[in-house]
């Protein structure tokens, strides 16, 4: 069950990440939902194993990764007063 609801998060974050990829914040979003389904799948590995320090160290990972979106969604608005992603230039 933690499976089948992992794998149906993991697809409707690539569908939203393809179909909404004007804002910045949707994408970040969308990505959240990657980390979650993969967060799920983890756990649902390693139960069986009892090892769960990688789960840990993997949340850490998830939360720096939403921080610098989150830092970089503030910079985006502070400097181009909006948050789609064609403001930002990446060359």
């Amino acid at each position: 069950m933690f499976l089948l609801l992992s794998f149906f998060i993991f697809f409707s974050g690539l569908l939203s990440l393809i179909l909404v990829r004007k804002h910045y914040l949707m994408s970040l979003l969308s990505l959240e939902f990657f980390i979650i389904s993969i967060y799920f799948m983890i756990y649902f590995f390693f139960f069986f194993f009892y090892d769960f320090y990688f789960l840990i160290i993997y949340l850490v990972l998830g939360v720096c990764e939403g921080v610098l979106g989150l830092s970089l969604l503030v910079f985006l608005v502070r400097s181009f007063s909006s948050d789609y992603v064609d403001s930002l230039v990446m060359c």
